[in-house]
C-alpha cells in the first residue's frame, strides 16, 4: 500500500511539473511591442525600480545581472494615456508633465527644441516630459514612414500643449541622408515664424535623453557659451573627405530608404568654404538660425549638401566657423559638451567599453553604462533602445526628475512626482 502511495505521489508531482512546462512553453515571449500588458512588480527586485536603479548608479557589481530579470512595469501605462479617450488635463497630470516654470531664471530664458522621431512612442513621451517646461517651445518632426497609429498618438499628446507642435513639412528620413538635415531646417522655419520667443535651439532625436536639468542647461550656456553657438568639430580629416567628395544618391528598395554611394565626384563646395566635420547635434542662437535661413552662403551650402554622406555632420559646424556668422566660434574645435556618446574606436581611452551593444559603431547603452553616463559633463546622452532594455531610460528619467524637483524654487505639484520616489536613496551629483 505504501508503495502505491509513493507511486501515486510521484505521478502527481510529475503531472504538476508537466502542466507547468506546458503553460511556460505556451506563453509567448514578448519583445516590448508598442502596446503590452503591465508587468507585475517582482518581489526579488525589491522596491522596483528605485532600489535597483540606485544600485546601478552606484556601480554595484551584481546590479546589471539582476536587471536582466526585472521588467519595466511603466511602459504600457504611458501608452495607455495616449490611446484612451480623455481630456488634456488627465493626460498632462497622468504623464507627470511639469506645468509651471520652476524658477524666475528659467522663466526668463526660453529654449526651443527640435525632436525628430520615428519609433519608440513611450521613449518619446519620457524624453519630452523630461525636457518639458511651459516657457520652452518644441517642434516635433514625425517621420513620414511612421505608422498611422504612431502619428495619431503623437498628435493626441501634442494637441494638449500650446507650446508643442508638429513640423508643418515632414520627410521620410534616411539614415546619413539629406532628409535628416532637411527635417531640422523645416522645424527651424516653423520656430522662427511661431509666436514663441526663444534664446537658443537644441536638436534631439528619439534615442536621446537629458543628463542635465533645464536649469543646468541654461547655466552651462550662460557661463561658457553666452551668445555663442555650440557645434563641436574640426577641419575635415583626410579619412572622411571621400564622404563629401563623392555624390551619394538615394535608393528606396522595398520601401526602405537609405543612402548609397556611387563613383561620381562631387564638385567643390560653394563660396570656397572650408568644410568642417563634427557633431550632428548643436546648441544654436536665435540670430544664427536667422542667418542659416537667409544668408546666401548657407542656402548654397544647403543645396550642395543634398547628395553627400551625413551632411548634418558638416553643415552646422562649417557655417559656425565663418567669422562673420552670428555667435560664431571659429576656433572652438571639439569643445562643447552636447552629447555623451560611446564610440567603438574610443573604447579604452575615452570610455570603459559599451555595456550594451554597438550599432553603427555607436553604443546602445545597457544598465552597466549608467555610472559612466551620469558622470559625463554633457547635456544629453545617446543612444538608447528601450525596446531592448527599458530599465536604462527608466532609471535615468527617475534620477532626472528627482534632480529637477530638488532644484525647483516653487512649490512642487503632487503630479510632478513619479510613484515610489520615496525609495530612491541614491546619491545625486550636484
Amino acid at each position: 500500500m505504501s508503495q502505491f502511495r509513493a507511486t501515486k505521489s510521484g505521478f502527481l508531482i510529475c503531472t504538476v511539473i508537466c502542466i507547468f512546462i506546458f503553460l511556460y512553453l505556451r506563453t509567448p515571449t514578448h519583445e516590448e511591442p508598442e502596446e503590452e500588458p503591465t508587468y507585475p512588480v517582482v518581489v526579488e527586485c525589491g522596491f522596483y525600480p528605485d532600489e535597483l536603479c540606485s544600485a546601478l548608479f552606484e556601480g554595484k557589481g551584481a546590479a546589471p545581472q539582476i536587471a536582466k530579470f526585472c521588467k519595466n512595469p511603466y511602459r504600457s501605462e504611458i501608452l495607455a494615456h495616449l490611446h484612451k479617450p480623455g481630456n488634456c488635463s488627465r493626460i498632462s497630470q497622468g504623464l507627470h508633465f511639469i506645468t509651471r516654470p520652476l524658477s524666475a531664471e528659467e522663466g526668463n530664458f526660453s529654449l526651443a527644441y527640435i525632436i525628430t522621431i520615428h519609433k519608440e512612442l513611450a521613449m518619446f513621451v519620457q524624453l519630452l516630459r523630461a525636457i518639458y517646461v511651459p516657457q520652452n517651445v518644441y517642434c516635433i518632426h514625425v517621420d513620414e514612414k511612421a505608422p498611422k497609429k504612431y502619428k495619431t498618438a503623437v498628435q493626441t499628446l501634442v494637441s494638449c500643449f500650446k507650446n508643442i507642435f508638429i513640423s508643418s513639412k515632414r520627410k521620410k528620413v534616411a539614415y546619413a541622408g539629406f532628409t535628416r538635415l532637411q527635417a531640422d531646417i523645416n522645424c527651424m522655419k516653423d520656430l522662427v515664424h511661431s509666436k514663441f520667443q526663444w534664446n537658443y535651439v537644441i536638436n534631439l532625436c528619439g534615442q536621446d535623453f537629458p543628463i542635465k536639468t533645464n536649469k543646468e542647461i541654461i547655466h552651462y550656456i550662460k557661463s561658457k557659451w553666452n551668445d555663442k553657438n555650440i557645434t563641436p568639430g574640426v577641419i575635415q580629416p583626410p579619412n572622411s573627405k571621400s564622404k563629401t567628395r563623392q555624390s551619394h544618391p538615394k535608393f528606396s528598395p522595398e520601401g526602405n530608404i537609405y543612402v548609397s554611394p556611387n563613383k561620381r565626384f562631387k564638385y567643390e563646395p560653394p563660396h570656397n568654404l572650408t568644410i568642417y566635420f563634427g557633431s550632428a547635434y548643436y546648441v544654436l542662437t536665435r540670430k544664427f538660425v536667422d542667418f542659416i535661413l537667409t544668408d546666401i552662403r548657407a542656402k548654397d551650402m544647403l543645396q550642395w549638401s543634398k547628395d553627400i554622406y551625413s551632411p548634418e555632420q558638416h553643415y552646422w559646424v562649417t557655417l559656425n566657423r565663418l567669422k562673420d556668422a552670428p555667435g560664431a566660434t571659429p576656433n572652438a574645435g571639439w569643445k562643447g559638451n552636447v552629447r555623451a556618446i560611446k564610440r567603438r574606436n574610443e573604447e579604452g581611452h575615452i570610455h570603459d567599453g559599451c555595456k550594451g551593444y554597438y550599432v553603427q559603431d555607436i553604443c546602445v547603452y545597457g544598465p552597466g553604462d549608467l555610472p559612466w553616463i551620469i558622470q559625463s559633463p554633457s547635456l544629453f546622452a545617446n543612444k538608447f533602445e528601450p525596446s531592448t532594455d527599458p530599465l536604462v531610460v527608466t532609471c535615468l528619467e527617475r534620477r532626472h526628475r528627482l534632480k529637477v524637483l530638488r532644484q525647483a524654487e516653487v512649490p512642487v505639484e503632487p503630479h510632478w512626482r513619479f510613484q515610489q520616489e520615496s525609495h530612491f536613496n541614491m546619491k545625486l551629483n550636484s
